[in-house]
């Protein structure tokens, strides 16, 4: 995208629990807050009758493009990525493909926004299998978890993928300088590990562009001891299902206490309530808007089944600058740099 461009972006209105409202109401917002472009892609009568409902919408740099179809959840994705070709999915990845659009946000089925992407955009050369980078706050700033949910029973040579590209969104994203790599593991030491951590470890070890701390624990994520930790997509998605998990129970219990005591204590909880709102805030995942899939060649940000407007716009922010800082470009360079190294491990 050249400097002088706004960013145009092709919104999956169909996707997620409470599409195409909150979708669009996100998309508004972000148009009016970060000057982008926004094409809303899905079913065109559904989608005006929310559009109709806003005052001025018309002024607002927001279009429509009509997909007739729509993937269901419960749909294996491959297949109906193939035979679908007019799913709103996969419609929106085109318009990418095409030039017309410079990123993707989804919140429909993660399965079929891989599909899609690995079908429409390709792979970045040099990169076997794609990856889902998912931030997590920590108690000093954030941790990006991947593979979080793209591929599942990865080879070495796969997570070693999975770390350079990390490492650069990390720091072309986070602003983080030589962000922290680690290995996810069931212990420090080198020797720990099934067979998989023991061969991806030594070829981490001879990466150049990544700075390899070695193996860390899954304490280590939320401590922030570590800035980017790779791990099998089984492995990231049940990581990132119990913190999110465990998040919501932590701030329903502390209302439970609350509630069920003297009035005393519920004196004091009002000083300390702006705290227990910047803490459930910080643990939001709409705060964060999307994860972007890396790997494939272009800008495609999946959002949480359950994202509602807050969490459509900040996606559409993280596409934004996803696109402005050229992540695709980085990525492409160091993979290439790297070479022998990631393409070695089976």
């Amino acid at each position: 995208m050249n400097g002088d461009k706004r960013m145009k972006v092709a919104v999956d209105a169909m996707g997620s629990d409470y599409a195409p409202k909150e979708i669009i109401l996100g998309a508004i917002q972000a148009a009016q807050e970060y000057e982008c472009e926004v094409v809303l892609v899905g079913d065109e009568f559904q989608i005006k009758q929310v559009l109709e409902t806003i005052e001025n919408w018309e002024a607002l740099n927001v279009s429509i493009y009509h997909a007739s179809e729509i993937i269901e959840m419960h749909e294996h994705p491959g297949a109906a990525v193939r035979k679908k070709k007019d799913a709103s999915v996969v419609v929106a990845t085109r318009l990418v493909k095409e030039g017309a659009c410079d990123a993707v946000v989804s919140a429909g089925s993660t399965g079929a926004a891989v599909a899609a992407a690995l079908f429409g955009l390709g792979r970045i050369k040099g990169v076997e299998r794609p990856t889902i980078a998912t931030p997590i706050p920590n108690l000093t700033g954030t941790t990006v978890l991947l593979d979080s949910g793209a591929t599942i029973d990865s080879k070495p040579k796969h997570l070693v993928q999975s770390a350079v590209m990390g490492s650069i969104y990390s720091q072309y994203i986070l602003n983080i300088n030589h962000p922290r790599v680690g290995l996810l593991n069931i212990g420090e030491e080198e020797t720990k590990g099934n067979e998989q951590a023991l061969a991806t470890y030594p070829l981490l070890k001879q990466l150049q562009t990544i700075n390899f701390i070695g193996n860390v624990e899954g304490r280590d994520i939320p401590k922030g001891t570590v800035d980017v930790v790779v791990c099998d997509g089984f492995v990231g998605n049940v990581v990132l299902k119990l913190g999110e998990g465990l998040s919501n129970t932590i701030m329903h219990l502390v209302k439970e206490a609350v509630k069920s005591s003297g009035i005393l204590t519920k004196l004091a909880s009002l000083m300390v309530l702006p705290a227990l709102k910047n803490l459930k805030k910080k643990l939001d995942y709409a705060e964060y808007g999307g994860a972007p899939l890396l790997g494939v060649d272009g800008c495609f940000i999946i959002c949480h089944g359950s994202s509602k407007a807050k969490a459509i716009k900040n996606a559409i922010r993280v596409a934004n600058e996803f696109t402005q800082n050229r992540v695709v470009e980085h990525i492409r360079d160091n993979i290439a740099q790297e070479g022998v190294v990631t393409s070695a491990g089976d």
